[in-house]
């Protein structure tokens, strides 16, 4: 099937070393020299397509012809020593089968650098299997056409200052900006099933096109089946953090919705409620979309990379926020965060911190707090806290003051990532509105929900709640308990510290001596009655 065409990407005509590439590449031929080694020397990989894109990568795979890594870094740590340098870092990492790496890598640290050495692969396997059974060292050639694609299956040969394309097609698929395996995809895959996600990161990276062999096999059940179960969860976890972290995390998860891997990824505990709908895989995905292109049209600037991270995958889980999980015993679980569905997906399906889903779980609660405060920052109309279903009986303010006492108290519960549950709550307001099918049309009025957070976002920092969680109270618990004519704090304390909050919220300017006037007169009034 043919590939779409697409302009074709400038690619240098050989790679060009700087400074410490080329005091790190005399080191290495010094080794050679040294002890009379017949070995070629070829940096492989990565390091090759980034120079040869005119990008900078510090990541030296270093591949040897007819030694183990090993044996050569012993020899590179004594020419080190023989030139009067101190060698670092010297490492031995095993190979590991079960987890899709047969080569055994050395390691060590070189100006700075880190260099990886391994012989070139060639591998025997057994009939119904993928794992290799025999090594032996092999030839250029062969460990090109091993590895995941053709654009990595170049390599910078140290000893001739040259470029080396043994597949025939690496530097045409540089070039063409395709993303394609260098022997049949599935057989590619099965060898190692990370290289489904890998080749989908790559072709986000680059605005590379997929190979219709290639999204074809990535697609197919065994290779689904094979990802779900023989890939460890914290490598997949990995590699969606570097897509969603990455300069295009929609085109990624495009991918992975397309090729049908996207509950492969993000899988699901068994048991849940209520249940998830088919079409929900595409939902999450144009939440993503719509979060990117909003962030686009307020500003990266507004948002550190974290927030921008965290912000893609609650907006991708938005579908999935009020979705529960129950325990092995078949009991509901309905603790505030822990046990939704998220973050069961943080946890067991990416492996990824408990921190990052805990954040968004709670900047999803945040969101639904946001959608009742949205029409009192958008209007200058009278603010009425009436419909507000989580506001707190307890606060003391105004009713023109009220919304703002709410937005201080809920900032307080969010901190740094206010920002974030606020962008969240412009993609669902008005509450009342399914925007389901405007999502998946692309139809989002994405300027009129940009207005709705610059609005918000304006009031916010007018009102000087930008930092309010940094903000203490105006007076301290001896303070109160004087008031209170108490000798111990307790309960009642911690209320009136609340109370003096709300208070502070709703007049900024206020001083420690007004806040102290209005709690005597408050006490005295409640004493009375």
């Amino acid at each position: 099937m043919a590939v779409p065409s697409r302009p074709p990407v400038q690619v240098r005509d050989n790679v060009q070393l700087n400074e410490t590439e080329q005091k790190i590449f005399d080191r290495l031929l010094g080794t050679l020299r040294r002890f009379g080694l017949q070995n070629q020397l070829r940096v492989a990989g990565g390091w090759v397509r980034d120079k040869l894109l005119g990008k900078e990568c510090y990541d030296i795979d270093i591949s040897l012809d007819n030694m183990l890594g090993s044996e050569f870094v012993d020899k590179v740590q004594d020419y080190v020593l023989h030139v009067g340098e101190e060698a670092q870092g010297i490492a031995v990492i095993p190979c590991n089968p079960d987890q899709s790496k047969h080569l055994e890598t050395a390691r060590m640290h070189i100006r700075d650098r880190w260099i990886d050495f391994v012989n070139l692969r060639c591998e025997e396997y057994c009939e119904n299997s993928r794992i290799p059974t025999v090594h032996k060292y092999g030839t250029p050639e062969e460990d090109a056409y091993r590895r995941d694609l053709t654009i990595n299956s170049l390599f910078y040969n140290l000893n001739t200052s040259s470029i080396e394309d043994y597949t025939k097609r690496g530097i045409e698929d540089l070039t063409s900006g395709v993303i394609v395996t260098p022997l049949p995809s599935k057989a590619t895959f099965m060898d190692d099933l990370l290289r489904v996600l890998r080749a989908i990161c790559f072709g986000a990276r680059f605005g590379f096109i997929l190979d219709e062999e290639l999204k074809e096999a990535a697609a197919c059940d065994e290779v689904k089946a094979a990802l779900s179960v023989k890939i460890t969860r914290e490598r997949i976890g990995t590699e969606i953090d570097l897509m969603i972290s990455g300069n295009q995390p929609v085109q990624a998860l495009a991918y992975i919705s397309d090729l049908k891997l996207f509950w492969v990824v993000f899988s699901l505990h068994t048991k849940h409620e209520p249940e998830v709908s088919e079409g929900w895989d595409r939902l999450c995905v144009s939440y993503l979309v719509a979060t990117w292109n909003l962030i686009q049209l307020i500003g990266l600037s507004n948002f550190t990379d974290k927030q921008r991270r965290l912000s893609l995958y609650a907006a991708m889980f938005l579908p999935l926020r009020k979705t529960m999980y129950k325990d092995n015993r078949g009991k509901k679980v309905w603790f505030p965060w822990f046990d939704s569905m998220v973050n069961y997906i943080f946890r067991d399906s990416l492996k990824r911190k408990a921190s990052d889903a805990e954040t968004v779980v709670n900047v999803h609660f945040a969101m639904e707090k946001f959608l009742f405060l949205i029409p009192y920052f958008a209007s200058n109309e009278d603010a009425r806290v009436s419909d507000v279903n989580w506001a707190r009986e307890s606060v003391d303010a105004p009713l023109t003051s009220k919304p703002w006492v709410l937005t201080g108290f809920l900032l307080r519960e969010i901190k740094d990532f206010w920002r974030v549950a606020l962008l969240m709550s412009t993609l669902l307001y008005p509450p009342n509105i399914d925007c389901t099918e405007d999502l998946l049309s692309k139809n989002f009025e994405l300027e009129r929900r940009r207005s709705l957070f610059k609005a918000a976002e304006d009031a916010i920092f007018k009102l000087g709640l930008a930092k309010v969680w940094d903000v203490k109270p105006l007076l301290n618990g001896k303070e109160i308990m004087n008031v209170l004519q108490l000798k111990t704090g307790g309960p009642l304390v911690r209320e009136w510290q609340q109370k003096i909050l709300a208070w502070q919220h709703a007049r900024p300017s206020g001083t420690a001596e007004e806040c102290l006037n209005w709690m005597w007169k408050t006490h005295c009034l409640k004493m009375i009655d």
